[in-house]
């Protein structure tokens, strides 16, 4: 009975993305997201889990902290991040991978700036 139980627990966030297990947007861990309207009641349409990471993007948050907090796998979170984007209702703040120069520029003077503090 208890492993029928965690295998429930297991399979059944997937069905919220109905088996998708890739986002349309590049979203990491670190990402912030926010609602696109905080003061927005989430429309009733939504599934329950999608209502909810629009309540708790009233504030910034990042992709970890909503799939923590709804304790559901990362993969999930990021499909279900991605389709409200799609629909406007939540924002994908940009996020400095480190991957252009620019941004190396911005990482190393971070860096520098943080040697900096602590010398």
């Amino acid at each position: 009975m208890a492993y029928r139980r965690r295998r429930k627990a297991r399979i059944r966030p997937y069905t919220f993305t109905g088996g998708r297990t890739r986002s349309r947007h590049p979203l990491m861990v670190q990402t912030l997201v926010s609602a696109a309207d905080p003061d927005m009641t989430p429309p009733r349409n939504l599934m329950p889990e999608s209502q909810e990471i629009c309540r708790l993007c009233a504030e910034p948050r990042s992709v970890a902290e909503i799939s923590a907090e709804l304790k559901i796998p990362l993969g999930v979170t990021q499909v279900l991040l991605s389709d409200l984007a799609d629909q406007g209702l939540i924002y994908i703040h940009p996020t400095i991978t480190g991957h252009s120069p620019s941004e190396n520029q911005v990482l190393e003077r971070a860096l520098r700036g943080l040697e900096r503090l602590f010398q």
